[in-house]
Formats: C-alpha cells, structure tokens, sequence
C-alpha cells in the first residue's frame, strides 16, 4: 500500500480540479450539449459502478487492516475522489 507517495496524490488531485475547472468554463450557458443521450447514460453507468468498485476496495481494505469503513460512507458519497485520496493517505501512516 505504500506505492503511493503524497506528492503523486496531491498532483493528480491537482490535475483533476485543473481540468475540472477548464471543462466548466469551455461550456458555454445557452448551447446544447453535443453529447448524445445515449452517450451520457452509458458514462453515468460506469461511473456508478467504479464508485461502487472502489467502495468495495475500501471495504476490503479496511477489514484487512482492522479499521472502520462506514465512518467513510457519508464523505464518499458527498464527494468519491477527494474522500479517497484521504483514505489512502490514512492508510498509509505508519502505526507505531
């Protein structure tokens, strides 16, 4: 579980909130999307299952070190990626 370091972490969070913020301002108030119905049911679809993946990740994760995952379950369902990126990093102290 130590494969992740804090700056790697960090920097895709970063990323993320960087191309977050360019995808929001690229859109343009009155237009219509240019995404298909279809297309955004089918992306929405795989959403839910990865963050229903992961969850079951975590859950696995912490059975095995002896924690508590249902004190995650509220964050993660506000917010998966960020609620995740803590987990991991909780994970990784080091218990003396």
């Amino acid at each position: 579980m130590y494969v992740w370091s804090k700056r790697l972490v960090f920097g895709l969070l970063a990323a993320f909130v960087v191309l977050e913020g360019i995808f929001f301002f690229m859109t343009e108030g009155a237009a219509g999307s240019q995404l298909h119905v279809r297309t955004i049911q089918w992306i929405t679809v795989n959403y839910i299952l990865l963050v229903i993946w992961i969850f079951v990740w975590m859950i696995d994760q912490t059975r095995v070190r002896g924690k508590n995952v249902w004190v995650w379950v509220l964050p993660y369902i506000i917010c998966p990626l960020p609620t995740l990126v803590a987990f991991i990093l909780m994970l990784q102290r080091r218990v003396a």
